[in-house]
């Protein structure tokens, strides 16, 4: 057992222990997804609303409601992580609005010869659900080459509705952490990219995410996380950087400023939203909204919630451009549509045409105007760059895919 002290101090700093053989270069780890179908058609319009409903009342209620069901989500990308000597895998979810990482969901925390216990109990709730444990120190792997000594890590004694996966690897800003020791609510725990760094393993706290957009499997798509850095291979320009936003509650998440135009119509002035991997559609303000479906002509379809437009529409679809940073990043008339060999997953109709933008369900001037959600990351590799308090976009080669 630690003393109390050296303990706390452990918790506060990242840790400067000895790193395992790395080449302190980045490197990259794959992600899979999962997708949710386990209850026959899938309403993710109500989980995404849920979910936005969660990022607003964490500004409101405190730091430690920070979502809802990451596993209620139609895809779910997951990462494998090995902890102990001899280690024990699991399977966890990847998160970005949070930023404690835990196991013990379905297959129980194994200690081993590197597990020490700190007496330190944590708790996270996610809406509805949550967990709850105790924090230990371990031996932590992500992949070749990417181990940490001594990361604090949440062991659950209690979770509800992760069934079918072991926890949650998060890469939030670590100030989510915060309020999630009730002994020591006001200090910060660090996180496992912050202790890559501070071990020499890899370069900066910055992570490269890459998803790959609908490729025709329903169940499976590949992704990558590169820590460290970026990679060159993935993206095909050079990263545009935007600063985090200074306006809360997009502020405490990966957030940041943008306007949007549809075709040559500005349809959203420059305001803060954020970015978020864990839920789908598109989010913008309501008056944002409301010029998009009358420019396309969409028209509200009870039974998805979505947006429907005929395929007369869809020929006339113009892009929906972002603009941040002074680069704009384009959404191509496929790349704004649910890919149409899942319509029934939702309880649609198999010929008929859904738009993925949403109305966030806000007037501009909420902090919160919108979020730039999983379909958005599928055609920009984004970069996560704390260091820098910024966020990076580029376009890939599956910009603008045709497969949706």
């Amino acid at each position: 057992m630690f003393p109390a002290p050296w303990l706390t101090l452990l918790l506060v700093l990242s840790i400067t222990g000895s790193p395992v053989e790395a080449a302190n270069s980045p490197t990259s780890v794959p992600i899979t997804s999962r997708v949710n179908f386990s209850n026959g058609t899938y309403n993710f319009v109500a989980h995404d609303r849920a979910r936005l409903q969660a990022l607003r009342d964490r500004s409101k209620h405190g730091q430690r409601l920070i979502g809802v069901p990451l596993t209620n989500n139609y895809v779910v990308y997951t990462i494998s992580v090995d902890i102990g000597n001899s280690p024990t895998s699991y399977n966890l979810i990847l998160e970005t609005a949070s930023a404690n990482t835990w196991v013990g969901a379905s297959i129980p925390y194994q200690e081993t010869a590197t597990s020490v216990r700190t007496n330190q109990p944590v708790t996270v709730i996610y809406n509805s659900d949550f967990f709850e444990g105790m924090v230990l120190l371990d031996t932590v792997t992500v992949g070749p080459g990417l181990t940490v000594i001594e990361q604090p890590i949440g062991v659950a004694t209690h979770s509800q509705g992760f069934a079918g996966f072991d926890g949650v690897f998060s890469i939030g800003p670590i100030t989510l952490t915060l309020e999630t020791l009730p002994l020591m609510p006001a200090v910060p725990i660090p996180t496992i990219t912050d202790n890559l760094v501070n071990q020499n393993i890899i370069p900066a706290d910055i992570l490269g995410v890459f998803f790959q957009p609908y490729a025709g499997s329903p169940q499976e798509s590949t992704g990558q996380l590169t820590f460290g850095g970026t990679d060159f291979a993935l993206h095909i320009d050079n990263i545009t950087y935007t600063p985090i936003t200074n306006v809360p509650p997009a502020s405490d998440y990966w957030g940041i400023d943008q306007g949007i135009t549809y075709g040559a119509t500005l349809i959203s002035p420059f305001t803060a939203g954020v970015v978020d991997s864990s839920t789908i559609c598109i989010a913008i303000a309501t008056q944002a909204f409301q010029l998009y479906q009358a420019a396309t002509g969409g028209q509200y379809d009870p039974a998805t919630e979505l947006l429907v437009i005929s395929d007369n529409q869809y020929g006339a679809l113009e892009n929906l451009d972002f603009h941040i940073a002074g680069q704009i990043f384009t959404l191509t008339p496929n790349a704004q549509i649910w890919p149409r060999a899942l319509n029934a997953r939702l309880g649609g109709r198999a010929d008929s045409i859904y738009l993925i933008v949403r109305d966030i369900g806000m007037p501009f001037g909420q902090g919160l105007d919108f979020v730039n959600r999983y379909v958005f990351m599928q055609r920009f590799y984004t970069v996560l760059d704390t260091p820098n308090s910024r966020v990076g976009f580029s376009a890939t080669r599956l910009t603008e895919a045709t497969t949706n």
